[in-house]
C-alpha cells in the first residue's frame, strides 16, 4: 500500500485527478475519507462530488458512514446511548455489507443506502438511492480504518482511503459549534466534545498511518 502522503499537501485538482484515476473501465470504484470527528471528511466529499460530477452527467455517489448509527432506541436498549458515536454504536457489519453491495452491483439496479438527519440525530432508511451510472462511490467516516471487529471488514471494499487532517483546536472549535447548530448549549456541547467525542477522535487518530493519503483540511 502506498504510504501516506503529507508534503507537499496536494492541490484540491490533484485531489480531483487522484479520484478519477481510481475508476478503471466499467468497474465501480469506492473512495474512503476517514478523519476524527470535525476534521472536514463530509465538506471534502461533498466538494469533491460537486467537482466531479460538474464534469458532465452525474458519475460520482456520495455515501456517508453516518447512516449506520444505531437508533437511540437500540442505544437505550444496549445501554450505549451515553457513548453515542463510538465505534460499538454503528451497525459497522451492515456498512461494510453495503459497500460490498456496491463494489459488486455496479451497473445492475439502485442501491439505497441510509442516510443520517442531524436535527433528529437518527438514521434514516432508504434516503440515499446510488444509481447505476454511478462509477465512483465516495464513503466518509469516523473509523474506516479500524482494525477491531466488524470494522476490520471495511478496508478491503476500499480503493483507497484518505485521512483528513485538522488543526485541533480549530477541529475542537467546529465541532462545538456544530453541536450547538443542531441544538445543545454551548456547556452541554463542550463537554460532549471533550468527553465522548475527544475519546473517539484519539482512537481515529492512531488510525492515520494506515492511510493512502493524508489531506490537510483547511476548507
Amino acid at each position: 500500500m502506498e504510504r501516506p502522503l503529507s508534503s507537499p499537501a496536494p492541490t484540491f485538482d490533484e485531489l480531483l485527478g487522484r479520484a478519477r484515476a481510481l475508476v478503471h473501465g466499467d468497474r465501480r470504484a469506492v473512495l474512503g475519507i476517514a478523519g476524527s470527528p470535525g476534521s472536514g471528511k463530509t465538506t471534502l466529499a461533498e466538494r469533491l462530488v460537486r467537482a466531479l460530477n460538474g464534469d458532465g452527467s452525474p458519475w460520482v455517489a456520495h455515501v456517508p458512514m453516518d447512516g449506520f448509527h444505531l437508533a437511540d432506541v437500540e442505544l437505550e436498549r444496549l445501554g450505549l446511548r451515553d457513548r453515542k458515536g463510538a465505534p460499538d454504536t454503528f451497525d459497522a457489519a451492515g456498512y461494510a455489507a453495503l459497500l460490498r453491495r456496491l463494489r459488486e452491483n455496479g451497473d445492475r439496479e439502485i442501491v439505497y443506502a441510509p442516510g443520517f438527519e442531524r436535527v433528529l440525530e437518527q438514521p434514516v432508511a432508504g434516503a440515499i438511492p446510488v444509481f447505476p451510472s454511478a462509477r465512483l462511490v465516495i464513503t466518509e467516516g469516523n473509523y474506516l480504518l479500524l482494525t477491531e471487529g466488524s470494522w476490520s471488514r471495511v478496508r478491503a471494499q476500499l480503493d483507497e482511503v484518505w485521512f483528513c487532517a485538522l488543526d485541533e483546536d480549530e477541529r475542537v472549535r467546529r465541532l462545538v459549534a456544530r453541536h450547538e447548530e443542531f441544538g445543545k448549549d454551548h456547556a452541554t456541547a463542550l463537554a460532549w466534545v471533550l468527553g465522548t467525542d475527544q475519546r473517539n477522535a484519539d482512537l481515529v487518530a492512531a488510525t492515520r498511518d494506515r492511510a493512502d493519503l493524508v489531506v490537510e483540511t483547511r476548507i
